[in-house]
């Protein structure tokens, strides 16, 4: 069955590739409505491993986007969920799933233990997002990130570059601007928006104890986002030559 799951890549990236897949690791922040969906387009493409990281459970607000996400998951942890969802198509992927928050504190053990090839950053708290970014830059490890997907509906108006040449999206404008702030430039590719977002409904608490707006979300949107990020890794790996941090 193993072999079936390749045989249609192997047609587009030939045997040299699918090994390069097959020794890349990426780490994922997030695997909710955009991470969820990056996370399994890589296990399908044949990455051979990932670690997944959320703090979250399954909720009945998350049924119209989140690929985790049914009547038979409500309460489950995200990363259980989506572990077992890869490990049916890609038995051979080595997972790693961690039940965790992101935080200033938690970011160096979880880039240190076992450092990533690559990290897809599909998160949306800000202390914790620019945290990350930073902290993968100084390691060097390669990064692309997800800006802004929710209260938007046009999925033709989807960009891909540096960060710092993004607009119109509220989150990527302040996480530029905290970037900046520490001393950080160019060099972080991410995904955004330029349609302008609707407007939020008033915060919320969330389990974390940090009120939250509520963004209006449409099914496709953060599923564009998150397939966009892992053909991004993808493509890097196989350009790569060798997996991730080897490569010059």
């Amino acid at each position: 069955m193993e072999a079936g799951l390749h045989t249609r890549t192997a047609i587009l990236v030939k045997d040299e590739g699918l090994a390069r897949l097959g020794g890349a690791h990426v780490l994922l922040a997030g695997v909710g409505g955009v991470g969820g969906f990056a996370a399994e387009a890589l296990a399908r493409a044949g990455i051979g491993r990932l670690t997944l990281v959320d703090h979250d459970i399954v909720a009945p607000t998350d049924l119209n986007r989140q690929l985790p996400s049914t009547l038979d998951t409500m309460g489950q942890k995200k990363v259980e969920v989506l572990g077992r969802r890869i490990a049916s198509i890609h038995p051979a992927c080595r997972l790693t799933l961690i039940d965790r928050f992101i935080t200033a504190s938690t970011i160096p053990e979880l880039l240190d233990t076992d450092r990533p090839d690559w990290l897809i950053d599909a998160i949306d708290s800000l202390n914790s997002k620019v945290g990350l970014l930073i902290a993968a830059r100084e390691r060097g490890i390669r990064v692309v990130s997800s800006m802004g997907a929710g209260g938007r509906l046009d999925p033709t108006r989807l960009e891909v570059g540096d960060l710092m040449d993004s607009s119109i999206c509220p989150l990527a404008r302040e996480v530029r601007r905290r970037l900046h702030r520490r001393g950080q430039g160019r060099g972080i590719v991410a995904v955004w928006s330029t349609e302008s977002p609707a407007a939020p409904l008033p915060p919320e608490p969330t389990p974390t104890g940090r009120p939250r707006a509520v963004n209006g979300t449409i099914s496709y949107l953060p599923a564009l986002f998150g397939m966009t990020l892992a053909g991004l890794v993808i493509q890097g790996v196989l350009r790569s030559g060798k997996s991730g941090n080897e490569s010059g």
